[in-house]
Formats: C-alpha cells, structure tokens, sequence
C-alpha cells in the first residue's frame, strides 16, 4: 500500500516524499481513514511505529477541507503531549508535513519564557501543540481561546496520565467545544486510559497495530548482572570495547543523572545529563548534540523515554531499571524505531543474601 492510495492531498504526499516516505507504517495505514473520516479513535501503538505522522497527516487534510469561521485565525486543532521534547517533536512533524499549506502552528510548553508564545498565537494559529500546564498558564492570561477547536489529539495518554495530568486535561476539556474529533493515542492501554477514553471519546475505532504493552520485535534485549559497585565501570567497558557510537543511557533521578555523566567524562567518554531539572535551553542543547554526534552518551530520566525521536538509535541502556513495566517498554522503544534494529542493554545488580547456619 502507498500513500496515495489512503487519498491524502498532493501537499502532503510531496512533503512526505522529501522525508524519504513512499509506503505507510501499519499504524498509519489503520488511522488515516477513519480520521479523515472524522470518527473519534483509540490508537494502540509501540514508539518508533509512526504514530505521529499518523496523526499528523490526516489532521492536517481534515483542516484544508474545511472552512474556518470569518474572522480572527483560531486555534482548530489542539495536541497535548506530556512532555516538552515531544511536543517540540509532534510540532516539528506538523511543520515537516504541513509545508506546502497555508496552516500556522505554534508550540507552548514550560521552561522557557511565556512572552514569545504569547506574540505567536497574537498572530493567529491553526494547530497548536502543547503541555497541559502551560496551556493552563496560557488560559489564565487570556492568551488562548479554545472555544473553536475542531479536532482534540491526546499523544502518549498514558504518559499523561503517569505524570499526573489528568486533572490538567480536565480542565482543558471544559474550555472545548463539545462536538468536535477526540483521537488519543498511548504506547500502553491501562485500565486508567480505558476510563479516560470512555470520558472523551464517542464511539471510537479501535487500532492495535501489536500486542498491547510489549516491547519492540526489532530491539534485542540483553541483561547483564553485576555487582552494584562495579556497574559504572561495566557500561564504559561496554560503550568503548564495543565502539558504541551513540548511546542513550536511563538512570532513576536527577541526581544520578549528573552522578553518572560526569563519571563517564572522567572515564574519557563525551557524556551529557538530561532531565527535569535542567532548563529547557540546556536540554534543547544536549539532545541537539547527542543527536548530531557531538555527544556519544546521553544519560536521561524517564522524561526523556517519550518524545526522544533519534533516527537509527542503535543503544539504549537501562544503568538503573524503571519502577514500572511500561517504563522499561518505553525507555528502550528509543531504539529499534522505524524498520532499524536496535540492542537494549539492562544492567542488573545481583544481591546475594547470606542466611547464617542454624
């Protein structure tokens, strides 16, 4: 199957084209139709699938082939992502995308300075992609008005959810019109995003492009034990013996984020920390050189498990395992994305329990 035949606009087929797209991924195949139809839709997708161009692409047709209301540019279509490197990523796809038509789009998340945001959507914006808090912030200052959107998108729902926005995304609901095409998207479906979606949606397609909370075919997955004091030096002996190129590394905190960067620095490894705590310069900086080279290893927080899109990926590396399941299906869905093969590396610590003779 092709992109024409899905019958999306010449527009899009050429700039889907010049990013190197000729055939679609399943998840596309399955959501573009009933998009462009304009049913509500719950989609079920691993990351690396092409879930946002899923999206993304009919979104954008639906919003050519209808017609605004006269007057000032509204907001017609509203994204909400959990996090800001994700919304950055669904914006610059819009943009990619979106190229060749005449539709405005803006991102607002926190961390950076309100002001700039503020100017762009005072000069009228079709699309917008956001954070629930800084959306929130927008509303409060009467900068946004959400009265007209026709088309809801809740990307990585159950991150949303993990990072306790739901009260966030109640609130943004009741600033939206009632009619209007709710699709939401989650790499894992849990009986909290099912009662999320039972809220929202009316009658929904359901897509499940594979078995729901499972990792990645593509991803090799390796564990290796070792004893907690020798771990760090264990994942330097990996990243130099193996000749590791680029290397996303999860860790639990902040503080073991900064910990261990700055131990694979003295190891001689070019190593950068990304994670809450960081402004959102420093953060936009270290994924910008992890991305082009610069830097071998990015070592993250979970924050980083959504909304990280790295072409080719070949490592991740789990320094510290996740609290959760979904975490772990997350983290190392970093790599191994769009038909590449991708190794996931866990270190685990062995603890060995001594029981005194009786």
């Amino acid at each position: 199957m092709s992109f024409e035949s899905l019958g999306l606009r010449t527009e899009l087929l050429r700039a889907a084209s010049e990013k190197g797209y000729s055939t679609p991924t399943p998840i596309q195949t399955q959501a573009i139709p009933p998009i462009l139809d304009g049913r509500d839709l719950m989609g079920g997708a691993q990351t690396g699938t092409g879930k946002t161009a899923g999206f993304t692409l009919p979104l954008l047709q639906r919003l050519m082939s209808s017609k605004p209301e006269k007057g000032r540019r509204a907001i017609r279509a509203l994204v909400l992502t959990p996090t800001r490197e994700l919304a950055a990523q669904v914006t610059e796809s819009v943009r990619v995308y979106g190229k060749y038509l005449p539709l405005r789009s803006a991102a607002v998340f926190g961390g950076v300075s309100i002001n700039p945001q503020i100017k762009k959507l005072r000069d009228g914006v079709d699309i917008l992609v956001a954070t629930p808090g800084r959306l929130l912030d927008h509303v409060s200052q009467t900068t946004i008005d959400l009265s007209r959107v026709e088309i809801l998108v809740l990307d990585e729902a159950d991150r949303m959810l993990d990072m306790g926005f739901i009260h966030d995304i109640r609130k943004v609901m009741k600033l939206l019109p009632k009619k209007k095409q709710t699709l939401l998207f989650s790499a894992t479906f849990s009986n909290d995003i099912k009662r999320l979606a039972d809220n929202l949606l009316h009658k929904p397609d359901l897509i499940e492009v594979a078995q729901r909370n499972t990792a990645a075919e593509r991803v090799t997955q390796v564990v290796h034990p070792v004893d907690s004091k020798k771990k760090r030096k264990l994942l330097s002996l990996l990243i130099g013996s193996g000749n590791w190129k680029q290397v996303l590394v999860f860790a639990r905190t902040k503080r073991n984020c900064d910990r261990l960067a700055l131990a694979l620095i003295k190891d001689g490894l070019n190593a950068a920390a990304i994670h809450g705590g960081k402004s959102q310069g420093a953060r936009t900086k270290a994924l910008a050189n992890f991305k082009s080279g610069k830097v071998r290893i990015l070592v993250a927080t979970d924050i980083a498990a959504r909304g990280l899109d790295i072409s080719q990926l070949p490592h991740v590396v789990n320094y510290e395992l996740p609290h959760v399941p979904e975490d772990y299906i997350h983290r190392i869905g970093r790599t191994g994305r769009a038909g590449h093969e991708g190794e996931a590396v866990s270190l685990v610590c062995i603890c060995l329990l001594y029981t005194s003779p009786s």
